[in-house]
Order: C-alpha cells, then structure tokens, then sequence
C-alpha cells in the first residue's frame, strides 16, 4: 500500500466519521439550531474529506497515466468543495434566521440539577 493510498483512505474515513457524527447529532439535539449546527459541520467536513480523497486520487492518477480526465475530475472535485463550502455556511445562516423570525427560540442551554432537587 502506497503512501498516497493510505492518504486517500484516511481522508475517506474521516469524511466517514464526519458524516456519521452529523447524523447522531442530527438524532440526538434537542432543538432546530443545534441540529443544524451538527448537519452543518458534518456536510462541510465530511464532504472536504471525501472530496479531498477523489482530489488526491485523481491528480495522483494524472501524474501517473498522465491522462486529462483525471485531471478534470480532481477540478470538478475542487469546484464543487468550493461552492459547497460557501452555500452550506450560506444556507444555514438563511435557515436559522428564517427560524428564529418565525418564532422558535432555543431549547435553554443550561440545565440547573440543584435548583430542580430544591436542597
């Protein structure tokens, strides 16, 4: 296994365990804004790694068969992480303004559990 195997696999796997924390957040927060800070990173991290993993493998064969469409492919790679990254920051801050003006606050961050035993 080649180091740049080992590179494309690692950045693989993180966009995995990004991805996969998105959705536990996603099923686990209690409220809209929490849940989509969670979606949001997950989307933005998950999808740079992943993304990031088909960069490195399609400049590592264009250098290697020293064919243009893998070149190509590791451009549209980098494009779409581009427009992703600025739309999901974007789209997010649009939702949660929309949210907000509607009228749903946020669940309390602080929990109290000596003010609820009463001691």
């Amino acid at each position: 296994m080649t180091a740049v195997e080992i590179l494309i696999y690692a950045c693989l796997a993180i966009g995995v365990i990004f991805n996969t924390l998105g959705v536990i957040g996603l099923l686990r927060f209690p409220d809209v804004y929490t849940r989509m800070h969670a979606t949001t990173k997950a989307t933005t991290f998950g999808s740079i790694f992943t993304s990031l993993a088909v960069i490195v493998y399609g400049l590592y064969l264009f250098f290697t068969i020293n064919d243009s469409q893998y070149l190509t492919l590791a451009i549209h790679a980098f494009l779409a992480v581009a427009c992703l990254a600025f739309t999901n920051a974007v789209s997010a801050h649009a939702i949660a303004r929309a949210t907000h003006r509607s009228g749903i606050m946020p669940t309390p961050a602080v929990v109290d559990r000596l003010a609820e035993a009463k001691l």
